[in-house]
């Protein structure tokens, strides 16, 4: 089942898909790291974001999406000097993935804890608020990085946070064929290429956290 007509961004889904729905818990490559990955990628499907020898550049300086997340995301690469999207997947990605748990919450996806740091420092912790949702979109994407279903029936967005999703570890632990990957990082379209790059830096974000920890 395609899951383009649920309102949530890739960013968002991505963002889901990391909690453990079984401890509560966040699990996977690190959190902002993914989550801008994603907002990256949308952006470049929707021909927002274009690629010029490397470099993120907007195609349009006035175009939106209507989503406040992704057009946040836009604004931020048209007032800054030029970067590649290596850059971009590191680069104050803790404000897109704050903007991401802000628009969850809102929709009621997640809960919103707002305390006091030593009753002086105002923080937010956030919690899952339902799984079933959750087991859906794991259960989806799982399918579409192992198959059967024929790589050409998989929808690009679909293509791409299974992609994003297996990256970052929060799909399955089965082998994987990296043959059906790549197929499914060609399937994103003109953003192929900033797929590629976006999935080998979660990639190496996740390799990097887990020898540290």
């Amino acid at each position: 089942m395609s899951h383009d007509s649920l309102p949530l961004s890739l960013p968002a889904r991505l963002c889901l898909l990391a909690w453990d729905s079984t401890d509560g818990d966040v699990t996977g490559a690190p959190l902002a790291l993914v989550v801008r990955t994603g907002a990256l990628v949308e952006l470049a499907q929707r021909g927002l974001l274009i690629d010029e020898d490397g470099i993120a550049t907007p195609a349009d300086m006035d175009a939106e999406t209507g989503d406040p997340v992704l057009d946040g995301l836009l604004e931020l690469v048209r007032e800054s000097r030029p970067h590649g999207w290596r850059t971009w997947v590191n680069l104050r990605a803790r404000i897109t993935l704050d903007a991401v748990r802000e628009q969850l919450a809102a929709g009621g996806h997640l809960h919103a804890d707002k305390r006091r740091v030593l009753g002086v420092f105002p923080t937010v912790e956030y919690a899952l608020a339902g799984v079933a949702a959750v087991d859906a979109l794991r259960e989806a994407a799982r399918a579409v990085v192992l198959g059967p279903a024929p790589v050409a029936e998989v929808s690009e967005r679909d293509a791409a946070l299974a992609v994003l999703a297996d990256a970052a570890g929060v799909v399955a632990d089965d082998e994987h064929d990296q043959g059906r990957l790549e197929e499914l990082t060609e399937r994103g379209g003109a953003a192929a290429p900033v797929l590629r790059t976006a999935a080998r830096e979660v990639r190496a974000a996740r390799a990097a956290a887990s020898a540290v920890g």
